[in-house]
């Protein structure tokens, strides 16, 4: 067959234009049966699934939605849901899978009736709705949100989702707090604010002023969208590098004082007993920490050559350093960091590794720009006594490499 039959054969075949009539008929001799996804968007289910270009595909939706074929999901319980760390690629969490925390469940709430109110310790009391908050310069950043209870351990068959999965990071879109503080006014005596949720819990947490100077963000939007209502529709507070309790959802009131204000979420929550009878409070900031994510449970790996994955991050500043260990601790070597490496975000790291097929045990540290690095478990414990509450652990997690190939984790006995 000669080249200009072939195309005039392929013409024939694909018609330029197929009519409503010819596309049904299409579909009903192919036996093509549609069935609504959990999300109510239609999935092709064809009896010749095995070759896509004998069937034809589903229309263009209102909605975008993932393959049938990706099994990402978020562990959810009745007050958190954890991200699927090990299944992301880049740095941006999709924000379907960021992880969640609620204090009281997720409200309903009508952007058009939910206002801000500002006052207290300032010149010009003032409220805002979400309008007016989109009248001002927005601001956008990337940055990575963390619950301060951000660890679990205790057997070997865990994912880095159900160890460390309550961390996500999104590019936040809002109005700089600041921005605000100066249109009311705030007095200079006014030390600490209240930022208060909207919610049935209706969350309260006190914060230093200087936060909300130096880089506190109304964030409306998320990921190019508005901030969906798990992470605080229609607007949060967003403190790049705290602890995720501080950075209220469902914003609805700020009140500036002299003091803090010793709200039941900072007592009776977010506080903790450690050793020589002190008691740790106000611990906003969230220490450096990585995990390898690849290879993990309950993935497997073989003899060759291998390359570790993970995620690193640090809310005082820009990570500067992680290395990987494949021999338990024994010795440190520098990973790469892939750019571009962010103030107060997550970054991915790569280290390449031949596996030789002996048991070993693999894990990861990181140093930020302040100059701390990662501690062990037992480090920990040393700092705060045994007896340390279930915030602000941050230690370096430890994969055991079984001779079969399996991976499974190190856990520590004294947190289940």
């Amino acid at each position: 067959m000669q080249e200009q039959d072939k195309i005039i054969e392929i013409s024939q075949t694909f018609p330029k234009t197929v009519s409503r009539r010819k596309l049904l008929g299409g579909m009903l001799t192919t036996a093509v049966a549609i069935t609504q996804s959990a999300n109510g968007q239609a999935i092709q289910k064809g009896l010749n699934d095995e070759d896509p270009t004998k069937v034809t595909g589903t229309l263009p939706a209102e909605v975008g939605t993932r393959s049938p074929f990706v099994k990402s999901v978020k562990k959810p319980s009745d007050i958190s849901s954890r991200s699927p760390l090990q299944d992301f690629y880049g740095f941006i969490t999709p924000s379907d899978l960021h992880f969640e925390r609620h204090h009281g469940g997720i409200p309903l709430i009508d952007p058009q009736k939910h206002e801000l109110i500002i006052h207290g310790l300032v010149e010009k009391p003032l409220k805002f709705s979400l309008a007016d908050l989109k009248r001002f310069p927005s601001v956008s950043r990337i940055a990575f949100l963390e619950c301060s209870g951000n660890f679990r351990t205790g057997k070997e068959t865990m994912t880095p989702q159900e160890i460390a999965g309550l961390t996500s990071q999104s590019e936040w879109t809002g109005v700089k707090l600041s921005t605000l503080f100066r249109e009311v006014g705030v007095k200079p005596q006014a030390k600490w604010f209240l930022a208060e949720g909207g919610d049935s819990a209706v969350m309260t947490r006190s914060i230093p002023v200087a936060k909300g100077w130096e880089d506190a963000i109304i964030a409306y939007g998320q990921n190019g969208e508005p901030v969906r209502p798990e992470q605080g529709f229609p607007f949060r507070l967003f403190l790049p590098g705290w602890e995720g309790n501080a950075s209220v959802k469902w914003l609805r009131r700020i009140e500036l004082s002299d003091e803090p204000f010793m709200t039941r979420e900072e007592t009776s929550k977010y506080t903790e007993a450690i050793k020589d009878g002190k008691i740790r409070m106000f611990s906003f900031d969230i220490d450096a920490r990585s995990i390898i994510t690849f290879p993990s449970f309950p993935q497997s790996i073989e003899k060759g050559w291998i390359e570790i994955k993970g995620l690193a991050w640090s809310g005082r500043g820009k990570v500067v350093k992680v290395e990987v260990s494949t021999n338990a601790g024994k010795t440190w070597q520098i990973a790469d960091i892939q750019e571009p490496v962010l103030d107060k975000a997550h970054v991915r790291f790569r280290y390449l590794w031949k596996w030789n097929g002996e048991e070993t045990e693999i894990m990861s540290r990181v140093t930020d720009e302040t100059g701390y690095t990662q501690p062990t478990f037992q480090q920990l414990v040393e700092a705060r006594g045994s007896e340390m509450g279930g915030y602000h652990l941050n230690p370096i997690t430890a994969w055991q490499i079984k001779k079969d190939g399996r991976v499974l984790l190190k856990p520590e006995n004294l947190r289940s």
